[in-house]
């Protein structure tokens, strides 16, 4: 989908969140700062100069941004730490010509390259800012691609929790399924009515709709699709909606007809103990998958988040590993477990 990063908090930090295609971006940018406490900054003149607006421009979006500014980095430093950064300046390789005259100023603005980002990405009057954002964008989606080998489809996958969480979900999957089966007066319609009765509950689509959403073939299995994180609420549902169903059909002593299962899961699903988990997984597939997939579920825009650094970690880092290799490593695991099962 189209991203409009003048108006959209969330894109914006997701990219300064991401550190993989941060490093590329800094490198195709190029502009020159100064070394300090350990990053490169530049001054206000020096993003003035490079977006092509005055620095009085620059003091506005700074009144409008501060506090997003401040997260990513921005900072005015004085005393020691003004002190400090002139000294940098000064034994540094830095062209002084580039800081103005720093000389006698009591308090300096600095801006890492994160905040010089994050304010490019909101100046909507810079022909400059309009194509570093879309520099940005590109660089983004390639990242993600480059390290997903373009199968963004299976990002979940290349999670470590996922395989254990898959697996366990497979077999609560099948206690579910002969649940149905034992207790519920219904043909076999049943397993997809229910099924979906669950996805609804939990993230408020039906399968096809989440199919839709993801862009899905028919051929595609849903729930290889699935963070752990959901899969793991899916088993929850499944484990004690099944045991719910046996429990009710020894008490009737036969099947359930639909208008007593139907019942008995608006009673399982209201159940408090739910609430976090549900939100939790709302969460983590609204925010991932707008972030990862450029998919929106619109049902739930209200859980979208900006990712934190620990997930573009987890599944574009040095531990995310295609499912294949996961499998390779872990067959005496899964062996293991399927004995214990």
């Amino acid at each position: 989908m189209s991203k409009d990063l003048t108006n959209s908090p969330i894109d914006r930090q997701n990219i300064l969140n991401n550190q993989f295609a941060l490093t590329e971006v800094e490198k195709a940018v190029g502009i020159r700062g100064v070394s300090f406490e350990g990053q490169s900054v530049v001054l206000k003149e020096q993003i003035a100069d490079f977006l092509g607006v005055t620095v009085r421009t620059v003091d506005n979006y700074l009144e409008l941004y501060t506090p997003e500014l401040t997260q990513n980095g921005y900072a005015v430093i004085r005393g020691k730490r003004l002190r400090e950064f002139k000294l940098a300046i000064s034994s540094g390789d830095a062209h002084e010509t580039d800081f103005v005259n720093i000389g006698k100023t009591s308090q300096l603005a600095i801006f890492p390259f994160r905040a010089f980002l994050n304010l490019a990405m909101v100046v909507a009057e810079s022909d400059r800012a309009r194509l570093l954002r879309q520099l940005i964008l590109d660089v983004v989606i390639d990242t993600i691609n480059q390290r997903t080998g373009g199968r963004t489809k299976y990002i979940n996958q290349r999670d470590d929790e996922f395989l254990q969480s898959s697996f366990v979900e497979e077999n609560y999957r099948r206690q579910f399924t002969d649940a149905l089966r034992d207790c519920v007066e219904m043909g076999n319609f049943k397993y997809a009515v229910y099924t979906d009765r669950i996805y609804v509950s939990i993230f408020k689509e039906k399968s096809q709709e989440y199919r839709k959403v993801l862009k899905l073939s028919e051929r595609d299995k849903i729930r290889d699709t699935f963070y752990s994180e959901v899969l793991d609420v899916i088993a929850s549902y499944e484990c004690g909606f099944a045991d719910i169903l046996q429990k009710q059909k020894e008490v009737r002593g036969g099947k359930l007809t639909v208008h007593e299962v139907d019942q008995l899961f608006q009673e399982f699903e209201a159940q408090a103990h739910w609430t976090p988990l549900i939100e939790k997984a709302r969460n983590k597939m609204a925010s991932r998958d707008l972030a990862f997939r450029d998919a929106l579920h619109l049902q739930l825009q209200e859980y979208v988040t900006p990712l934190q650094r620990e997930d573009f970690d987890r599944f574009l880092g040095e531990k995310s590993k295609e499912l294949s290799e996961r499998l390779e490593e872990a067959r005496d695991v899964m062996k293991r477990l399927k004995e214990r099962g």
